[in-house]
């Protein structure tokens, strides 16, 4: 597989020299291959190996080195309270470097938490920001098909096979389901997660009906709302919501969820765009949040009588822009206008797949080229 620099790779080096890094991400996004290329001299621990694990229950690892790395140890009883007791016996150097394949600040909760000992990162997959400033492609318009067909997961991506990607997808999700899955949510129903997954592929972009997954799955709105909640923890979806002045009230409304992997949608193109579009803009608001501590928030606007807005940007709980997202549609969305006067004087932009030309209007609409705005991606 390709080496290459990854975009969280200068601001970890700052802070590792300082805290314990927490980095997590979807399984295979390139956590560890990341990890060890902070510096050549590492020792490595991998909690779902036998002989690491002896090491990490013993405290063997190599001291010496600039940096230890401690892989999916999240998977460890007490993970946390047994890391805090590291630190504050020996603290750094060497640097602490902890990688994981679920949220690692969900599982495993302890009391005596890692408060003020850690800095946390979040890697994703490859978007068309990250692809420009560091490839430096010959046409954007044809990387953002190749993240259509094959997503940004690296391995996939850099082999570019669609039947290559076909085969990694299956093996990729089986080692969710079947491995990590069991360690550490003990779920039975693994066949039933797999059909869930399924049904989700075809619903992305919609707002979902928890009752109407429950029929399909044969089983009640609690456990859909539980499987959808543990797909979130292992980075498989995650969700939007619409956003509300009264926060709570949002978050009870129907969410839309959408995959980190885009080979996954099911749909048309203008579908898999507007999964392409949110995953960048969580990857752009986590690395900000993760990096420099801004706070932004991502939501879609929808009233009661079925008007819509894909996503809307946020600082603070306060819109900044609002986002529409078409394949093929040089007409501005005529709901831009509603929530216009409700939001009062946002940013409004379009993002278009296919588009002739770019134009803006004289109360300050812009309409862009999807894959030239997402690759200079910034808030």
């Amino acid at each position: 597989m390709v080496s290459m620099k990854r975009y969280l790779e200068s601001q970890i080096l700052k802070d590792i020299r300082q805290k314990i890094v927490l980095l997590s991400g979807p399984r295979q996004v390139g956590k560890t291959t990341l990890s060890k290329m902070l510096t050549k001299k590492y020792d490595y621990l991998n909690y779902d190996n036998s002989e690491d694990r002896i090491g990490l229950l013993d405290r063997t690892w190599d001291r010496a080195k600039d940096l230890v790395i401690f892989d999916e140890l999240h998977k460890m009883k007490n993970w946390k309270s047994w890391l805090k007791g590291i630190y504050d016996k020996e603290g750094i150097p060497p640097a602490l470097l902890i990688t994981g394949s679920a949220k690692l600040d969900t599982y495993r909760k302890v009391g005596d938490s890692l408060a003020g000992r850690f800095f946390q990162f979040r890697l994703h997959p490859l978007d068309l920001k990250e692809i420009k400033e560091t490839l430096n492609p010959a046409s954007l318009y044809e990387e953002m098909e190749k993240l259509f067909l094959v997503g940004g997961f690296p391995e996939p991506y850099f082999n570019g096979n669609i039947r290559y990607y076909n085969q990694w997808k299956r093996s990729h999700l089986d080692i969710i389901l079947k491995q990590d899955l069991i360690d550490l949510e003990n779920i039975q129903q693994v066949t039933s997660m797999e059909t869930l997954i399924q049904l989700l592929r075809r619903r992305v972009g919609s707002p979902l009906s928890y009752s109407s997954l429950a029929r399909d799955l044969q089983c009640s709105d609690k456990t859909v709302k539980r499987w959808l909640t543990i797909l979130e923890n292992m980075y498989v979806v995650f969700k939007v919501t619409p956003f509300s002045r009264n926060i709570a009230r949002s978050t009870l409304k129907a969410p839309k969820y959408y995959f980190y992997d885009t080979g996954q949608v099911i749909g048309d193109s203008g579908i898999k765009l507007e999964n392409l579009v949110a995953c960048a803009l969580l990857k752009e608001i986590q690395f900000r949040l993760d990096c420099f501590g801004e706070e932004k928030q991502l939501y879609y606007l929808r009233e009661k009588s079925g008007k819509e807005i894909d996503f809307c940007v946020c600082t603070d709980e306060n819109p900044d822009l609002l986002i529409e997202v078409k394949w093929n549609d040089s007409s501005f969305s005529q709901h831009f206008t509603t929530f216009r006067k409700s939001l009062g004087n946002i940013k409004i932009l379009q993002l278009v797949g296919q588009l002739d030309r770019e134009k803006t209007t004289d109360d300050e609409m812009e309409m862009r080229h999807a894959h030239s705005w997402l690759s200079k991606l910034a808030f």
